[in-house]
C-alpha cells in the first residue's frame, strides 16, 4: 500500500500502559513514519453487502423487525437499526460512540429519507420506560418499518465505518506497531469471513481509538484486536486467530469492567459472535 509522509501523532500514555512489557517500551520517535491517508482495500459486491448486512442484523437482534428499535436493560440510550446504532437522549454524554445521527446524515447524504422522528436533534425518548411505553406508537412503528426496508444502506455505512476507521488506527497505534496492524487487516481482507469481521468488529465494538472507551487504560475495538494478534498466515487462519483475539480482548475488558455493570452476562453472547468470524459466510 502506497503511502505518503506526514506528522502523526503517537498513541496517549495509557495506550502504551496498557501493552505488554513489549508494548509499554518509550522512545518512540515519529522521525521517518511513513503515516498518510491509509486506504482500507474493503470494497464489498452486492453479494457480500447482502450476506454480510443480514449477518449482523441477526448477530444484534436475531434478525427480528422488534429488534430494530431496541432499548437494552441497563443502558441509557436506545440502540437501532440492523447495526444497533446508538442514539443519546438530550443531556446524555456517555463513554461510547453514538452513530445513529452519523448514520442519518450519511443515509440523507445519499437521497435516503427517513421518518421524520430520525431527524430530532436528540433521542427523543429520555428513558427506557418512556421508549417502551410508546415501542408501538406511530413514530417507532414507523421507524421499524423504515429499517427493515434500508437494509442495503445501513450495510453500506458500517462498511463505511470499517473502512474509515483504518487511518484513525494507523494514527493511533504505537509506532512499533503499525506494520504489523496493517499486515494483519489485509491477511483479514483476502477472505469473504475476515471481511465481514471487519466490517462488524468496528460497529460491534468500535475502532479502537476513542480513549473514553478503555477500562484501565486497555481497550477492546479493533485496534486492539488486531495489535494483540498472534502470528498467523492471511486466510482462513488469519480469520480464526481474529476471532481468538477478540475473544481474549473481550475477556480482559470484563475484568476491567465496574463490577455494577455486570459484564459478565455478555461474554456468552459475545464469543457467539467473534466464533461466527471464524469460519466463511
Amino acid at each position: 500500500m502506497q503511502v505518503y509522509p506526514t506528522l502523526i501523532a503517537l498513541l496517549s500514555f495509557s495506550l502504551l500502559c496498557a501493552c505488554s512489557p513489549e508494548k509499554r517500551q518509550s522512545g518512540h520517535s515519529t522521525a521517518g513514519l511513513s503515516t498518510n491517508p491509509v486506504t482500507s482495500p474493503l470494497r464489498l459486491n452486492q453479494a457480500q453487502k447482502s450476506a454480510i448486512g443480514r449477518k449482523i442484523w441477526q448477530n444484534e437482534s436475531a434478525g427480528k423487525i422488534s429488534g430494530l428499535t431496541h432499548w437494552n436493560d441497563g443502558e441509557e440510550f436506545p440502540s437501532l437499526g440492523i447495526g444497533h446504532f446508538i442514539w443519546y437522549p438530550e443531556g446524555f454524554d456517555g463513554r461510547w460512540t453514538e452513530t445513529f445521527p452519523e448514520f442519518v446524515r450519511f443515509a440523507s447524504a445519499r437521497g435516503k429519507r427517513l421518518p421524520d422522528v430520525a431527524y430530532s436533534v436528540a433521542c427523543p425518548w429520555n428513558d427506557k420506560s418512556a421508549f417502551k411505553h410508546d415501542f408501538n406508537g406511530s413514530k417507532l412503528v414507523e421507524l421499524r418499518r423504515w429499517l427493515a426496508s434500508n437494509i442495503s444502506i445501513q450495510t453500506e455505512f458500517i462498511a463505511h465505518k470499517s473502512r474509515a476507521a483504518l487511518p484513525s488506527i494507523m494514527r493511533a497505534a504505537p509506532a512499533m506497531h503499525r506494520d504489523r496492524i496493517q499486515a494483519n487487516y489485509n491477511k483479514l481482507a483476502t477472505t469473504s469471513n475476515g471481511i465481514y469481521a471487519l466490517v462488524d468488529y468496528v460497529n460491534f465494538k468500535g475502532d479502537g481509538t476513542n480513549p473514553r472507551e478503555q477500562y484501565k487504560g486497555e481497550g477492546w475495538g479493533l485496534l486492539w484486536v488486531l495489535m494483540e494478534m498472534r502470528q498467523a498466515p492471511a486466510g482462513q487462519a488469519a480469520a480464526r486467530e481474529f476471532a481468538a483475539s477478540a475473544k481474549r480482548c473481550l475477556d480482559r475488558r470484563v475484568r476491567n469492567s465496574p463490577a455494577s455493570r455486570g459484564e459478565k452476562r455478555w461474554t456468552h453472547g459475545w464469543h457467539n459472535r467473534c466464533d461466527t468470524y471464524a469460519s466463511p459466510l
